[in-house]
């Protein structure tokens, strides 16, 4: 199986509700980087993973 960009939103979302329940603490610094990876990625600055 290839991992391309539609592969990568999930796998940082279950990511980062694993985190969150481990350390809820984190919730803020987590929430950040997940918005600002789904955006680089939805801008299509990642076009050679897929």
């Amino acid at each position: 199986m290839t991992i391309t960009v539609a592969h990568l939103q999930p796998i940082i979302a279950i990511l980062a509700g694993i985190l969150i329940l481990v350390v809820p603490r984190l919730l803020n610094y987590i929430v950040a980087v997940y918005l600002i990876a789904a955006g680089v990625i939805g801008l299509g600055l990642f076009k050679h993973l897929s």
